[in-house]
């Protein structure tokens, strides 16, 4: 299987992590090279929005304007997590041959950084020339089931409200609707193992 940028998305607690470790391992099983390489990154961006996503910095009280300076955030770290010339997306799977799976990208900036359309269109206009990857997954769990999980969660980011996670949910749905990519779109209701197979019979279907 030539290397591949493959791109989890869904909500909080909809299974991105655990999908994407099992992936990993089944690619590696196969004989390739496969790395979860996930946003925020490592850099000093990310450590700056994990910072920011967790209140552990101040940002502005205003939410409107938080949710843009987010979005220049990512989007400043998004091309750093594409483009730099060590651990960078494209030097990985061109110079390294490596698999790439990464959980977010820049579907989450669009459905979590614009509550209208004028916010949307400011979000897609940072991300426009960023490259889709080689496959979306979008795990679609219902909003009572990644609540429930949240409860159990060590801390709460900013995000991880149910009305912030209500207008997330929408704007995925009509992102996904008009998206022209190559996108498995899953029931995340569904138990990991059962989800994990649906991921490996799409792949071996449509890039063996």
């Amino acid at each position: 299987m030539q290397p591949l940028f493959i791109v989890l998305e869904g909500i909080d607690k909809a299974g991105k992590t655990t999908q994407a470790e099992l992936l990993k391992r089944y690619l590696i099983n196969q004989g390739d090279s496969a790395i979860i390489s996930s946003e925020p990154t490592e850099g000093v961006i990310g450590k700056l929005i994990r910072k920011a996503m967790q209140n552990q910095v101040f940002m502005i009280k205003d939410k409107a304007k938080f949710d843009q300076q987010m979005a220049y955030l990512f989007a400043a770290d998004r091309h750093y997590h594409l483009y730099n010339e060590v651990d960078g997306v494209y030097k990985l799977i061109k110079q390294d041959h490596y698999h790439v799976i990464a959980t977010r990208y820049y579907f989450s900036s669009l459905a979590y950084n614009s509550n209208n359309q004028e916010e949307f269109n400011f979000v897609y206009g940072l991300n426009k020339h960023f490259p889709n990857p080689d496959l979306v997954i979008y795990l679609d769990i219902p909003l009572d089931i990644a609540l429930s999980r949240l409860k159990n969660a060590l801390y709460q980011e900013v995000y991880e409200t149910q009305e912030k996670l209500e207008q997330v949910k929408e704007n995925y749905q009509e992102i996904f609707q008009s998206y022209n990519g190559q996108i498995l779109k899953i029931d995340a209701k569904n138990n990991i193992e059962k989800i994990h197979q649906q991921i490996i019979a799409y792949l071996e279907k449509y890039f063996n």
